[in-house]
C-alpha cells in the first residue's frame, strides 16, 4: 500500500492538470430556418456539406428540417482580415435585402466584390439570399470643412419605372433576371408570362426598376416554391435527374438555372441510377420495344446505352412512371435541355 503522502501527491497532480487544461473552443450551432438546404447552410460558413452531415449524422444530404440544431465543424467566427485600405477599420454587418446581389451591396460600402466573397467565406458569388448577414467595412468618408460645402438644392433625376430587354439565343428567365438584379417571377408578373419557362429568342420583355417591382424572393437566383435537389459538381453545368420528386435539374457552376417535371422508369422498367455523362445527341430518333414504336422521338440526349432524356409527344401524365426506363420531358422543355444547356460529356447525375 502507498503512502498516505504518495496520494496525496497524485491528488495534486491530478488537480493541477485540469486547473491547466485548455478550454475547448466554444461549439458553433446553427438552428435550420424554413427553406433552407444544407447546400445554402454550408455556404453561409465556408464549410463542406459532407462536413456538417457527418458531425450530425446526417445520411441524406436533401434532408434537413427548420428547427433542427447543426454542428458547424471547424467553423471560425473570426472575420477574415482583408488586407486593403478601405477595410481597415471596424467591421459591421450588412443584413441582405430582397433583391440585393454583391456588386450592389459592395458598392454600397465602397468595396469590391473580391473583398466580401473573401470576408464572408462566399464560395459561390451568384448565392446570397435574404437576411444574410455579411460582414463589411464602411469606407470612411473625409470630411469637408462646412464653409467649402454649401447647401445647393439639386432636383433629382426621374428614375425610370421600367425598361425593356430583347430576349437572345439560348436565354432563359432567371438568367435574365440575375442580369437585372431581380427575381424571376416579377419579371414573369410584369410580362403577363403563363408559363416562365417557355420565352423565345427576339421577345421583348418589360423589365420593372428595382425599388418597384415588390416582393423579389432573392438576389436574382431561381427559387423554386419546394426543396429542390442539390447539385454534386460545383463547376460547370451537370444535369440531376432526381427519381423522389419526378424532376431534372440543370445546375451551372452549383447554380438552379431550371427544373422540369418529368416521367421516369416504370416499377418493372426503372430508369438506372448513378453518375453518367451524355455520350450521344439526336434531333429526332425512332424508339421501338415489345409493345411499343415511337417514331420521331424528339431532343434525344443518351447519357447510359440505351437510357436518354428525351421529349415526349405521347403522354402528359407528368410525374409519374411512364416510360420504359427514359426520362421522358415535355417537348418544349427537352428542345430547350437539347439547344441550350446539354452538351456531349455533361455530367448527368440520377439519384433517388
Amino acid at each position: 500500500m502507498l503512502p498516505r503522502k504518495w496520494i496525496l501527491l497524485a491528488f495534486a497532480l491530478v488537480f493541477l492538470t485540469l486547473m491547466v487544461a485548455p478550454v475547448s473552443a466554444q461549439q458553433t450551432v446553427h438552428v435550420v430556418q424554413p427553406g433552407e438546404n444544407l447546400f445554402r447552410i454550408a455556404l453561409r460558413y465556408g464549410v463542406g456539406m459532407e462536413a456538417i452531415a457527418q458531425a450530425n449524422g446526417i445520411t441524406d444530404l436533401r434532408r434537413v428540417l427548420a428547427g433542427q440544431q447543426l454542428i458547424i465543424p471547424n467553423f471560425d467566427p473570426t472575420p477574415a482580415v482583408v488586407e486593403n485600405p478601405l477595410v481597415a477599420s471596424t467591421p459591421s454587418y450588412h443584413v441582405v435585402q430582397r433583391g440585393e446581389n454583391l456588386d450592389a451591396i459592395a458598392r454600397l460600402y465602397g468595396l469590391t466584390r473580391d473583398q466580401l466573397l473573401q470576408s464572408n467565406n462566399i464560395a459561390n458569388p451568384n448565392v446570397i439570399y435574404p437576411g444574410q448577414q455579411l460582414l463589411v467595412w464602411p469606407a470612411a468618408a473625409e470630411p469637408i470643412p462646412v464653409e467649402s460645402a454649401p447647401v445647393i438644392p439639386v432636383e433629382a433625376a426621374p428614375i425610370p419605372a421600367e425598361t425593356t430587354y430583347v430576349v437572345q439565343p439560348g436565354e432563359h428567365l432567371a438568367q435574365i433576371a440575375r442580369r437585372f438584379g431581380l427575381n424571376w417571377t416579377i419579371i414573369a408578373q410584369a410580362n403577363n408570362l403563363g408559363n416562365p419557362n417557355h420565352i423565345y429568342s427576339g421577345q421583348t420583355l418589360i423589365i420593372p426598376s428595382a425599388p418597384s417591382a415588390g416582393e423579389v424572393s432573392s438576389g436574382g437566383d431561381y427559387v423554386p416554391s419546394y426543396s429542390p435537389a442539390s447539385p454534386t459538381i460545383w463547376s460547370g453545368k451537370q444535369v440531376v435527374v432526381d427519381l423522389s420528386d419526378s424532376r431534372v435539374y440543370a445546375f451551372q457552376d452549383g447554380v438552379l438555372l431550371r427544373d422540369v417535371l418529368i416521367s421516369p422508369g416504370l416499377p418493372a422498367t426503372p430508369t438506372v441510377v448513378g453518375d453518367f455523362s451524355v455520350y450521344a445527341k439526336y434531333t429526332a430518333q425512332t424508339m421501338s420495344g415489345p409493345g411499343y414504336y415511337l417514331p420521331d422521338v424528339p431532343y434525344v440526349m443518351y447519357f447510359y446505352q440505351g437510357y436518354s432524356l428525351h421529349g415526349t409527344y405521347w403522354h402528359s401524365n407528368w410525374g409519374q412512371p411512364m416510360s420504359h426506363g427514359c426520362v421522358n420531358m415535355p417537348t418544349p422543355e427537352a428542345e430547350w435541355f437539347f439547344n441550350y444547356f446539354v452538351d456531349v460529356g455533361t455530367p448527368v447525375r440520377v439519384q433517388y
